[in-house]
Protein backbone atom coordinates (compact mmCIF):
# COMPACT_ATOMS: atom_id res chain seq x y z
CA UNK A 1 0.00 0.00 0.00
CA UNK A 2 2.89 2.33 0.79
CA UNK A 3 4.49 1.61 -2.57
CA UNK A 4 1.20 2.29 -4.33
CA UNK A 5 0.80 5.57 -2.45
CA UNK A 6 4.30 6.72 -3.42
CA UNK A 7 3.64 5.71 -7.02
CA UNK A 8 0.58 7.93 -7.14
CA UNK A 9 2.54 10.83 -5.67
CA UNK A 10 5.31 10.44 -8.23
CA UNK A 11 2.83 10.05 -11.09
CA UNK A 12 0.90 13.18 -10.13
CA UNK A 13 4.11 15.15 -9.74
CA UNK A 14 5.38 13.88 -13.09
CA UNK A 15 2.15 14.78 -14.95
CA UNK A 16 1.80 18.22 -13.36
CA UNK A 17 5.45 19.02 -14.00
CA UNK A 18 5.09 17.86 -17.61
CA UNK A 19 2.04 19.95 -18.42
CA UNK A 20 3.20 22.96 -16.45
CA UNK A 21 6.09 23.15 -18.92
CA UNK A 22 4.24 21.76 -21.95
CA UNK A 23 2.14 24.85 -22.66
CA UNK A 24 4.72 27.38 -21.52
CA UNK A 25 7.23 25.92 -24.00
CA UNK A 26 5.02 24.54 -26.77
CA UNK A 27 2.84 27.62 -27.14
CA UNK A 28 5.75 29.31 -28.94
CA UNK A 29 4.95 27.10 -31.94
CA UNK A 30 1.35 28.33 -31.95
CA UNK A 31 2.12 32.03 -31.44
CA UNK A 32 2.06 32.93 -35.17
CA UNK A 33 -1.35 31.28 -35.63
CA UNK A 34 -2.79 32.93 -32.51
CA UNK A 35 -1.42 36.31 -33.53
CA UNK A 36 -2.89 35.96 -37.00
CA UNK A 37 -6.38 35.09 -35.73
CA UNK A 38 -6.50 38.00 -33.27
CA UNK A 39 -4.55 40.42 -35.54
CA UNK A 40 -1.82 41.06 -32.95
CA UNK A 41 1.21 43.22 -33.71
CA UNK A 42 4.68 41.93 -32.81
CA UNK A 43 4.68 43.58 -29.36
CA UNK A 44 1.35 42.05 -28.28
CA UNK A 45 2.32 38.76 -29.92
CA UNK A 46 5.44 38.47 -27.77
CA UNK A 47 3.29 38.97 -24.66
CA UNK A 48 1.58 35.60 -25.26
CA UNK A 49 4.42 33.68 -23.56
CA UNK A 50 5.74 36.64 -21.55
CA UNK A 51 2.57 37.37 -19.56
CA UNK A 52 2.41 33.74 -18.45
CA UNK A 53 5.95 33.74 -17.07
CA UNK A 54 5.41 37.13 -15.46
CA UNK A 55 2.42 35.84 -13.49
CA UNK A 56 4.29 32.68 -12.48
CA UNK A 57 7.17 34.86 -11.25
CA UNK A 58 4.78 36.97 -9.14
CA UNK A 59 3.01 34.06 -7.44
CA UNK A 60 5.83 31.50 -7.01
CA UNK A 61 7.31 33.20 -3.92
CA UNK A 62 4.06 33.47 -1.88
CA UNK A 63 3.00 30.00 -3.10
CA UNK A 64 5.71 28.44 -0.94
CA UNK A 65 4.46 29.98 2.29
CA UNK A 66 0.80 29.43 1.42
CA UNK A 67 1.30 25.74 0.64
CA UNK A 68 3.18 25.24 3.90
CA UNK A 69 0.45 26.89 5.97
CA UNK A 70 -2.72 25.55 4.34
CA UNK A 71 -1.41 22.22 3.12
CA UNK A 72 0.59 20.98 0.16
CA UNK A 73 -2.16 18.72 -1.17
CA UNK A 74 -4.83 21.44 -0.99
CA UNK A 75 -2.52 23.92 -2.69
CA UNK A 76 -1.63 21.47 -5.45
CA UNK A 77 -5.30 20.64 -6.00
CA UNK A 78 -6.19 24.34 -6.16
CA UNK A 79 -3.32 25.01 -8.56
CA UNK A 80 -4.41 22.24 -10.93
CA UNK A 81 -8.03 23.43 -10.88
CA UNK A 82 -7.01 27.03 -11.66
CA UNK A 83 -4.71 25.81 -14.43
CA UNK A 84 -7.57 23.70 -15.82
CA UNK A 85 -9.99 26.65 -15.81
CA UNK A 86 -7.42 28.84 -17.54
CA UNK A 87 -6.84 26.16 -20.20
CA UNK A 88 -10.56 25.80 -20.87
CA UNK A 89 -10.84 29.58 -21.07
CA UNK A 90 -8.09 29.90 -23.70
CA UNK A 91 -9.93 27.37 -25.85
CA UNK A 92 -12.99 29.65 -25.75
CA UNK A 93 -11.11 32.96 -26.14
CA UNK A 94 -12.74 35.34 -28.62
CA UNK A 95 -10.33 38.30 -28.55
CA UNK A 96 -6.77 39.32 -27.69
CA UNK A 97 -7.90 40.61 -24.29
CA UNK A 98 -9.83 37.47 -23.33
CA UNK A 99 -6.98 35.23 -24.46
CA UNK A 100 -4.39 37.11 -22.38
CA UNK A 101 -6.69 37.11 -19.32
CA UNK A 102 -6.93 33.33 -19.45
CA UNK A 103 -3.16 33.12 -19.88
CA UNK A 104 -2.90 35.05 -16.60
CA UNK A 105 -5.20 32.51 -14.92
CA UNK A 106 -3.04 29.68 -16.27
CA UNK A 107 0.05 31.36 -14.84
CA UNK A 108 -1.49 31.61 -11.36
CA UNK A 109 -2.34 27.91 -11.42
CA UNK A 110 1.09 26.82 -12.62
CA UNK A 111 2.87 28.93 -9.97
CA UNK A 112 1.09 27.09 -7.14
CA UNK A 113 1.25 23.78 -8.96
CA UNK A 114 5.04 23.93 -9.42
CA UNK A 115 5.79 24.70 -5.77
CA UNK A 116 3.28 22.27 -4.25
CA UNK A 117 4.12 19.32 -6.52
CA UNK A 118 7.81 19.41 -5.61
CA UNK A 119 7.00 19.92 -1.91
CA UNK A 120 4.67 16.91 -1.96
CA UNK A 121 7.38 14.68 -3.40
CA UNK A 122 9.91 15.82 -0.79
CA UNK A 123 7.52 15.25 2.11
CA UNK A 124 5.62 12.16 0.94
CA UNK A 125 8.46 9.96 -0.34
CA UNK A 126 10.70 8.17 2.14
CA UNK A 127 14.32 9.41 2.09
CA UNK A 128 15.80 6.37 0.35
CA UNK A 129 13.47 6.87 -2.63
CA UNK A 130 13.41 10.66 -2.68
CA UNK A 131 16.28 11.20 -5.13
CA UNK A 132 14.73 8.83 -7.63
CA UNK A 133 11.33 10.50 -7.22
CA UNK A 134 12.77 13.98 -7.75
CA UNK A 135 14.66 12.66 -10.76
CA UNK A 136 11.45 11.39 -12.32
CA UNK A 137 9.77 14.73 -11.64
CA UNK A 138 12.60 16.57 -13.39
CA UNK A 139 12.36 14.07 -16.23
CA UNK A 140 8.78 15.21 -16.71
CA UNK A 141 10.06 18.75 -17.20
CA UNK A 142 12.63 17.72 -19.79
CA UNK A 143 10.26 15.39 -21.63
CA UNK A 144 7.78 18.25 -21.89
CA UNK A 145 10.51 20.52 -23.19
CA UNK A 146 11.49 17.84 -25.73
CA UNK A 147 8.06 16.76 -26.88
CA UNK A 148 6.04 19.98 -26.72
CA UNK A 149 7.44 21.50 -29.95
CA UNK A 150 6.64 18.31 -31.87
CA UNK A 151 3.22 17.71 -30.31
CA UNK A 152 2.19 21.37 -30.50
CA UNK A 153 3.55 21.65 -34.03
CA UNK A 154 1.44 18.67 -35.12
CA UNK A 155 -1.65 19.94 -33.29
CA UNK A 156 -1.38 23.50 -34.61
CA UNK A 157 -0.69 22.38 -38.17
CA UNK A 158 -3.52 19.83 -38.33
CA UNK A 159 -6.15 20.92 -35.76
CA UNK A 160 -5.52 24.61 -35.06
CA UNK A 161 -3.91 26.39 -32.11
CA UNK A 162 -6.82 25.73 -29.68
CA UNK A 163 -6.06 22.01 -29.81
CA UNK A 164 -2.90 22.64 -27.71
CA UNK A 165 -5.08 23.68 -24.79
CA UNK A 166 -7.70 20.97 -25.31
CA UNK A 167 -4.86 18.42 -25.20
CA UNK A 168 -3.95 19.15 -21.54
CA UNK A 169 -7.49 19.08 -20.14
CA UNK A 170 -7.98 15.29 -19.65
CA UNK A 171 -4.61 14.91 -17.95
CA UNK A 172 -5.36 17.70 -15.48
CA UNK A 173 -8.75 16.13 -14.72
CA UNK A 174 -7.01 12.79 -14.10
CA UNK A 175 -4.61 14.43 -11.60
CA UNK A 176 -7.52 16.04 -9.76
CA UNK A 177 -9.28 12.67 -9.44
CA UNK A 178 -6.13 10.91 -8.22
CA UNK A 179 -5.38 13.63 -5.67
CA UNK A 180 -8.87 13.37 -4.20
CA UNK A 181 -9.16 9.58 -4.22
CA UNK A 182 -5.60 8.29 -3.79
CA UNK A 183 -3.74 10.88 -1.69
CA UNK A 184 -5.39 10.91 1.76
CA UNK A 185 -2.56 12.68 3.59
CA UNK A 186 -1.89 16.38 3.99
CA UNK A 187 1.39 18.13 4.80
CA UNK A 188 1.68 21.42 6.67
CA UNK A 189 4.98 22.90 7.85
CA UNK A 190 4.11 26.56 8.48
CA UNK A 191 0.64 26.17 10.01
CA UNK A 192 1.55 28.35 12.99
CA UNK A 193 3.11 31.11 10.88
CA UNK A 194 1.30 34.19 9.73
CA UNK A 195 1.06 34.81 6.00
CA UNK A 196 3.41 37.62 5.09
CA UNK A 197 0.84 39.67 3.17
CA UNK A 198 2.85 42.87 3.14
CA UNK A 199 5.96 41.14 1.84
CA UNK A 200 3.96 39.32 -0.83
CA UNK A 201 2.29 42.52 -2.02
CA UNK A 202 5.54 44.51 -2.11
CA UNK A 203 7.24 41.69 -4.03
CA UNK A 204 4.33 41.36 -6.48
CA UNK A 205 4.20 45.07 -7.26
CA UNK A 206 7.99 45.27 -7.44
CA UNK A 207 8.46 42.35 -9.83
CA UNK A 208 5.50 43.44 -11.98
CA UNK A 209 6.87 46.98 -12.25
CA UNK A 210 10.36 45.78 -13.01
CA UNK A 211 9.42 43.20 -15.66
CA UNK A 212 6.81 45.35 -17.39
CA UNK A 213 9.14 48.34 -17.28
CA UNK A 214 11.96 46.22 -18.67
CA UNK A 215 9.84 45.12 -21.65
CA UNK A 216 9.02 48.76 -22.45
CA UNK A 217 12.40 50.21 -21.56
CA UNK A 218 12.57 52.26 -24.76
CA UNK A 219 9.75 54.47 -23.40
CA UNK A 220 9.89 56.99 -20.53
CA UNK A 221 7.20 55.06 -18.69
CA UNK A 222 9.23 51.88 -19.04
CA UNK A 223 12.31 53.49 -17.53
CA UNK A 224 10.29 54.88 -14.60
CA UNK A 225 8.59 51.54 -13.90
CA UNK A 226 11.91 49.68 -14.04
CA UNK A 227 13.43 52.01 -11.45
CA UNK A 228 10.31 51.76 -9.26
CA UNK A 229 10.46 47.97 -9.51
CA UNK A 230 14.10 47.84 -8.44
CA UNK A 231 13.42 50.15 -5.49
CA UNK A 232 10.46 48.05 -4.35
CA UNK A 233 12.47 44.82 -4.60
CA UNK A 234 15.22 46.36 -2.46
CA UNK A 235 12.54 47.40 0.07
CA UNK A 236 11.18 43.83 -0.07
CA UNK A 237 14.60 42.39 0.79
CA UNK A 238 15.07 44.80 3.72
CA UNK A 239 11.55 44.09 5.00
CA UNK A 240 11.94 40.30 4.78
CA UNK A 241 15.15 40.37 6.80
CA UNK A 242 13.21 41.77 9.76
CA UNK A 243 10.29 39.32 9.69
CA UNK A 244 9.86 36.28 11.95
CA UNK A 245 7.76 34.54 9.29
CA UNK A 246 9.00 35.97 5.99
CA UNK A 247 7.43 34.95 2.72
CA UNK A 248 11.03 34.29 1.63
CA UNK A 249 14.00 33.70 3.95
CA UNK A 250 16.60 36.13 2.63
CA UNK A 251 19.22 34.95 5.15
CA UNK A 252 19.92 31.96 2.91
CA UNK A 253 21.71 34.30 0.53
CA UNK A 254 24.48 34.75 3.10
CA UNK A 255 25.76 31.41 1.78
CA UNK A 256 27.91 32.24 -1.26
CA UNK A 257 27.34 28.86 -2.89
CA UNK A 258 23.57 29.32 -2.62
CA UNK A 259 23.76 32.89 -3.92
CA UNK A 260 26.17 32.16 -6.78
CA UNK A 261 24.12 29.16 -7.93
CA UNK A 262 20.93 31.22 -7.95
CA UNK A 263 22.60 34.02 -9.90
CA UNK A 264 23.92 31.47 -12.38
CA UNK A 265 20.40 30.05 -12.76
CA UNK A 266 18.94 33.51 -13.34
CA UNK A 267 21.55 34.39 -15.99
CA UNK A 268 21.32 31.03 -17.73
CA UNK A 269 17.55 31.09 -18.13
CA UNK A 270 17.68 34.72 -19.25
CA UNK A 271 20.18 33.68 -21.91
CA UNK A 272 18.67 30.41 -23.09
CA UNK A 273 14.88 30.77 -22.86
CA UNK A 274 14.63 33.18 -25.78
CA UNK A 275 16.69 31.02 -28.15
CA UNK A 276 13.76 28.70 -28.95
CA UNK A 277 11.60 31.68 -29.91
CA UNK A 278 14.40 33.22 -31.99
CA UNK A 279 14.89 29.96 -33.90
CA UNK A 280 11.14 29.48 -34.30
CA UNK A 281 10.80 32.97 -35.79
CA UNK A 282 13.81 32.26 -38.02
CA UNK A 283 12.33 29.02 -39.32
CA UNK A 284 8.78 30.32 -39.87
CA UNK A 285 9.34 33.94 -40.92
CA UNK A 286 12.82 33.95 -42.45
CA UNK A 287 12.92 30.49 -44.05
CA UNK A 288 9.15 30.07 -44.53
CA UNK A 289 8.73 26.70 -42.83
CA UNK A 290 5.40 25.64 -41.33
CA UNK A 291 4.79 25.06 -37.60
CA UNK A 292 5.11 21.28 -37.87
CA UNK A 293 8.48 21.42 -39.62
CA UNK A 294 9.76 24.04 -37.17
CA UNK A 295 8.69 21.89 -34.23
CA UNK A 296 10.52 18.86 -35.59
CA UNK A 297 13.79 20.79 -35.76
CA UNK A 298 13.34 22.53 -32.40
CA UNK A 299 13.20 19.15 -30.64
CA UNK A 300 16.98 18.72 -31.07
CA UNK A 301 18.11 20.85 -28.13
CA UNK A 302 15.63 19.65 -25.46
CA UNK A 303 15.98 15.97 -26.38
CA UNK A 304 19.75 16.24 -25.82
CA UNK A 305 19.09 18.02 -22.52
CA UNK A 306 16.71 15.21 -21.49
CA UNK A 307 19.43 12.65 -22.14
CA UNK A 308 22.34 14.49 -20.50
CA UNK A 309 20.71 16.21 -17.52
CA UNK A 310 19.85 13.09 -15.42
CA UNK A 311 23.37 11.72 -15.87
CA UNK A 312 24.87 15.11 -15.08
CA UNK A 313 22.84 15.17 -11.87
CA UNK A 314 24.31 11.82 -10.80
CA UNK A 315 27.78 13.00 -11.75
CA UNK A 316 27.39 16.12 -9.61
CA UNK A 317 27.27 13.89 -6.52
CA UNK A 318 30.90 12.94 -7.25
CA UNK A 319 32.25 16.09 -8.90
CA UNK A 320 31.76 19.63 -7.57
CA UNK A 321 28.39 20.58 -9.09
CA UNK A 322 29.44 24.15 -9.85
CA UNK A 323 32.41 22.90 -11.86
CA UNK A 324 30.00 20.99 -14.08
CA UNK A 325 27.76 24.06 -14.22
CA UNK A 326 30.64 26.25 -15.40
CA UNK A 327 31.62 23.72 -18.07
CA UNK A 328 28.02 23.47 -19.23
CA UNK A 329 27.58 27.23 -19.53
CA UNK A 330 30.86 27.51 -21.44
CA UNK A 331 29.52 25.11 -24.05
CA UNK A 332 26.19 26.98 -24.16
CA UNK A 333 28.12 30.23 -24.69
CA UNK A 334 29.79 28.77 -27.78
CA UNK A 335 26.33 27.90 -29.15
CA UNK A 336 25.13 31.47 -28.68
CA UNK A 337 28.27 32.89 -30.29
CA UNK A 338 27.39 30.86 -33.39
CA UNK A 339 23.81 32.16 -33.37
CA UNK A 340 24.87 35.81 -33.14
CA UNK A 341 25.58 35.61 -36.89
CA UNK A 342 22.26 33.89 -37.69
CA UNK A 343 20.77 35.07 -41.01
CA UNK A 344 18.89 33.79 -44.05
CA UNK A 345 22.10 32.36 -45.54
CA UNK A 346 23.28 30.51 -42.41
CA UNK A 347 23.67 26.81 -43.29
CA UNK A 348 21.16 24.55 -41.57
CA UNK A 349 23.94 22.25 -40.39
CA UNK A 350 25.55 25.15 -38.50
CA UNK A 351 22.24 25.97 -36.77
CA UNK A 352 21.89 22.30 -35.81
CA UNK A 353 25.44 22.26 -34.41
CA UNK A 354 24.57 25.30 -32.27
CA UNK A 355 21.40 23.58 -31.07
CA UNK A 356 23.34 20.43 -30.16
CA UNK A 357 25.93 22.47 -28.23
CA UNK A 358 23.14 24.33 -26.43
CA UNK A 359 21.54 21.02 -25.44
CA UNK A 360 24.82 19.61 -24.15
CA UNK A 361 25.65 22.80 -22.30
CA UNK A 362 22.30 23.23 -20.59
CA UNK A 363 22.13 19.51 -19.83
CA UNK A 364 25.46 19.76 -18.01
CA UNK A 365 24.43 22.97 -16.26
CA UNK A 366 20.82 22.54 -15.08
CA UNK A 367 20.87 19.44 -12.84
CA UNK A 368 24.25 20.17 -11.17
CA UNK A 369 23.25 23.79 -10.56
CA UNK A 370 19.98 22.66 -8.98
CA UNK A 371 21.95 20.19 -6.87
CA UNK A 372 24.22 23.03 -5.78
CA UNK A 373 21.24 25.17 -4.73
CA UNK A 374 19.54 22.37 -2.78
CA UNK A 375 22.79 21.15 -1.17
CA UNK A 376 23.89 24.57 0.06
CA UNK A 377 21.10 24.94 2.65
CA UNK A 378 20.08 22.92 5.74
CA UNK A 379 17.46 20.21 5.07
CA UNK A 380 14.75 22.21 6.86
CA UNK A 381 15.18 25.01 4.29
CA UNK A 382 14.89 22.72 1.26
CA UNK A 383 11.37 24.00 0.36
CA UNK A 384 12.62 27.59 0.41
CA UNK A 385 15.62 26.62 -1.72
CA UNK A 386 13.28 24.91 -4.17
CA UNK A 387 11.09 28.02 -4.33
CA UNK A 388 14.21 30.14 -4.86
CA UNK A 389 15.35 28.00 -7.77
CA UNK A 390 11.87 28.07 -9.31
CA UNK A 391 11.68 31.85 -8.87
CA UNK A 392 15.08 32.45 -10.47
CA UNK A 393 14.11 30.22 -13.36
CA UNK A 394 10.80 31.97 -13.90
CA UNK A 395 12.19 35.50 -13.55
CA UNK A 396 15.03 34.61 -15.92
CA UNK A 397 12.59 33.20 -18.46
CA UNK A 398 10.33 36.23 -18.12
CA UNK A 399 13.21 38.68 -18.52
CA UNK A 400 14.42 36.69 -21.51
CA UNK A 401 11.07 37.03 -23.26
CA UNK A 402 10.91 40.65 -22.09
CA UNK A 403 14.24 41.20 -23.83
CA UNK A 404 12.69 39.70 -26.96
CA UNK A 405 9.76 42.14 -26.79
CA UNK A 406 12.07 45.08 -26.08
CA UNK A 407 14.49 44.48 -28.95
CA UNK A 408 11.81 43.60 -31.50
CA UNK A 409 9.84 46.72 -30.56
CA UNK A 410 13.01 48.81 -30.90
CA UNK A 411 13.85 47.38 -34.35
CA UNK A 412 10.36 46.87 -35.79
CA UNK A 413 8.12 49.28 -33.89
CA UNK A 414 4.54 48.00 -34.00
CA UNK A 415 4.86 46.12 -37.30
CA UNK A 416 3.41 42.62 -37.44
CA UNK A 417 5.90 39.78 -37.73
CA UNK A 418 5.83 38.82 -41.38
CA UNK A 419 8.23 37.21 -43.90
CA UNK A 420 8.47 40.54 -45.76
CA UNK A 421 10.27 41.96 -42.70
CA UNK A 422 12.79 39.10 -42.54
CA UNK A 423 15.75 41.50 -42.59
CA UNK A 424 14.56 43.28 -39.44
CA UNK A 425 13.76 39.96 -37.76
CA UNK A 426 17.32 38.81 -38.44
CA UNK A 427 18.77 42.06 -37.09
CA UNK A 428 16.74 41.87 -33.87
CA UNK A 429 17.63 38.19 -33.41
CA UNK A 430 21.36 38.87 -33.75
CA UNK A 431 21.24 41.64 -31.14
CA UNK A 432 19.35 39.41 -28.69
CA UNK A 433 21.78 36.51 -29.15
CA UNK A 434 24.69 38.90 -28.48
CA UNK A 435 23.13 40.07 -25.21
CA UNK A 436 22.38 36.46 -24.23
CA UNK A 437 26.02 35.53 -24.85
CA UNK A 438 27.03 38.10 -22.21
CA UNK A 439 24.47 36.61 -19.78
CA UNK A 440 25.99 33.16 -20.31
CA UNK A 441 29.45 34.51 -19.50
CA UNK A 442 28.07 36.02 -16.27
CA UNK A 443 26.63 32.60 -15.36
CA UNK A 444 30.07 31.05 -15.84
CA UNK A 445 31.69 33.59 -13.52
CA UNK A 446 28.93 33.08 -10.91
CA UNK A 447 29.64 29.34 -10.88
CA UNK A 448 33.38 29.97 -10.53
CA UNK A 449 32.73 32.26 -7.54
CA UNK A 450 30.77 29.45 -5.89
CA UNK A 451 33.61 27.00 -6.46
CA UNK A 452 36.07 29.28 -4.67
CA UNK A 453 33.69 29.96 -1.77
CA UNK A 454 34.63 28.54 1.64
CA UNK A 455 30.97 27.75 2.40
CA UNK A 456 30.24 24.03 2.58
CA UNK A 457 27.61 21.93 0.85
CA UNK A 458 25.17 20.13 3.13
CA UNK A 459 24.84 16.56 1.85
CA UNK A 460 23.05 15.21 4.91
CA UNK A 461 19.50 14.99 3.57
Amino acid sequence: MKIEFETYVIFISFITSFFGVFLSNGIIIGVPAIAQEFAMNNVIQNWIPTIFFLVVAVFTVPAGQISGKFGVKKTLLAGIIVFLLGSIGTCLAFSTESFLIFRVIQGVGVAFLNVAAMAMVVQAIKPQNRGKALGLTVTGVYLATSLSPVICGFLVHNLGWRSMFYFVIPFLVLCIILLILKIPQEWKTYQDDKIDKVGSIVYAIGILSFIYGFTTLITTTGKILTVIGIILLVIFIAYELRQKSPVFNMNLFKNKKFTSSNIAALCSYLAIMVVTTILNYHFQYVRGWDAQMSGMILIITPIIMAIIAPNAGKLSDKIHPQKLSAIGMTIATIALVILTSLNADTPIYLIIIAMILQGIGMGLFSSPNMNAIMSSVPPKDAPTASASQATMRTIGQTMSLGLLTLIFAWIMGSLKLNPQYATMIVQASQIICGICTVACILAIFASLVGIKSSDKFNTDR
